[in-house]
């Protein structure tokens, strides 16, 4: 009974000419809530809408259900999506599953290289996974289905993912050995392929959804119309089992799927500490997000992202479309040995890697440079975003094996410039990819190295 009436007098503040001390503190209580719970869609639908829904844009890839293959690796004018990867060019399809599922098509590859299809929800939680970790290399038929869809599966389809939103992205790395194996690589993007389920199966093609006046977004306009944008996606996702707090909260401050926000009868009052409230959940997310090392546990499934809010929240913030981690650990590098944040300006850095402790993967792994606070590629003379295991055969080894990187603004010299990879004259992060991530890496029995403080600049 007092949560009922708790509950009453929270949604009564809505049009109350004055909030009290109490009603205030609440109403910021489910701000903070509400926000947390929300931030990842509203980041998502930022790189959705400037990939597919935004034609003319900078970074507009192809309409919506569209396979669209960028054929080279990302570089710093790639500018959508943070702490992006430079190892593997991208494939995109931004999916829009309201009117019926999409069928998928992967070509067989060879066996030694990876690729992988990461199916993401609006809530930013990776779905499920298609290619070399789960269905090997021989490619296939796969059925990409919405909320609640139970139609007839056709013959050749290989699985059925179900997606518990109807908007989503398909995102395919495809491993890139050289800069000789990108025509390769172009064969294989080819081959990837996107269409309704109807004109796979051959049959008629159910009523479409309504369309829609997608609404505009920008970095400036998720903190000017942030609620309004929250709103408008709902409609697309259904709550998990376990979200009922997180939708109550946004029923407290007046956001209700696909509705205008502020109400035209919320007080100012109200609108006033929403919005400051506001600003202190993301200065929240941020702040967590700047101590972030390892994404072991940053990114999964929808059943083990359940209830871990922040966490995603702070995922989405630091690097969104983060891989689950049995298909790629990550470790961020934000400081050095001494705990020191890393900054190009006023130090230079080392990696030593010893010779019988190599990152342990099945696949590949990539140490990259990014910018503080772009979190970008950083562009530097010699267009190196990154040093991978692709790359072993040109880095230097000392004369117990090692191997030494140099991350630092200027060259360390003819000498050691095949195992440079440049650094902003500024602060900066590094992060460590381990593709097919082996046994010891993820329990924990392998540990990578610091990066430690070489001469002052």
């Amino acid at each position: 009974m007092k949560r009922r009436t708790f509950l009453a007098g929270s949604a009564a503040v809505m049009t109350a000419p004055v909030l009290g001390a109490f009603a205030a503190d609440n109403l910021r209580t489910s701000v903070r809530d509400a926000y947390v719970y929300t931030y990842p869609m509203v980041k998502n639908y930022l790189t959705l809408y400037q990939y597919a829904l935004e034609p003319g844009g900078e970074q507009y890839k192809g309409p919506l259900n569209t396979m669209v293959n960028v054929a080279r690796v990302y570089t710093p004018e790639d500018t959508a999506v943070i702490t992006p990867n430079s190892d593997t060019p991208y494939s995109f399809v931004v999916l829009d599953l309201r009117t019926e599922p999409m069928v998928v098509s992967l070509p067989k590859i060879e066996k030694e290289r990876y690729y992988s299809m990461q199916l993401v929800d609006l809530y930013t939680n990776n779905v499920d996974y298609l290619g070399t970790r789960i269905d090997g290399n021989d490619g296939g038929n796969f059925l990409v289905a919405g909320p609640g869809w139970k139609g007839e599966v056709p013959k050749g389809i290989k699985r059925v993912i179900h997606l518990p939103t109807s908007l989503g992205l398909g995102l395919i790395r495809t491993q890139l050995f050289s800069t000789a194996d990108l025509d390769k690589v172009k064969q294989i993007q080819a081959n990837y392929k996107t269409q309704p389920l109807s004109a796979y199966a051959g049959s008629p093609a159910p009523t479409a959804a309504p369309s829609l006046d997608w609404p505009p977004i920008s970095e400036s306009l998720m903190s000017s119309n942030y609620w309004s944008l929250a709103a408008f996606l709902l409609q697309f996702a259904p709550p998990w089992p376990g979200d009922e707090p997180m939708r109550a909260a946004l029923d407290r401050i007046g956001v209700k799927p696909n509705t205008a926000w502020p109400d035209k009868n919320m007080s100012a009052d109200t609108v006033k500490v929403i919005k400051d409230a506001s600003i202190a959940a993301l200065a929240e997310i941020r702040g967590a997000s700047g101590k972030l090392t390892d994404s072991s546990k940053l990114f999964g499934t929808p059943e083990q992202m359940k209830g871990q809010y922040l966490v995603r929240a702070v995922a989405a913030h630091g690097g969104i479309y983060g891989n689950t981690v049995q298909e790629s650990l990550y470790v961020i590098y934000p400081v050095d040995e001494n705990k020191r944040l890393l900054d190009g300006k006023s130090h230079q850095y080392t990696l030593t890697f010893a010779a019988d402790a190599l990152p342990p993967v099945d696949a590949f792994w990539s140490l990259t440079m990014y910018s503080k606070p772009q979190q970008l590629l950083v562009d530097n003379p010699i267009d190196r975003y990154l040093i991978n295991s692709a790359m072993l055969p040109d880095l230097k080894k000392d004369s117990k094996g090692q191997i030494t990187l140099y991350l630092q603004h200027e060259s360390p010299g003819a000498e050691h410039e095949s195992n440079w990879l440049p650094a902003p004259a500024s602060a900066f992060y590094a992060v460590l990819r381990l593709y097919l991530p082996k046994p010891e890496a993820l329990q924990g029995k392998w540990h990578a190295p610091a990066i430690r403080a070489e001469a002052p600049v």
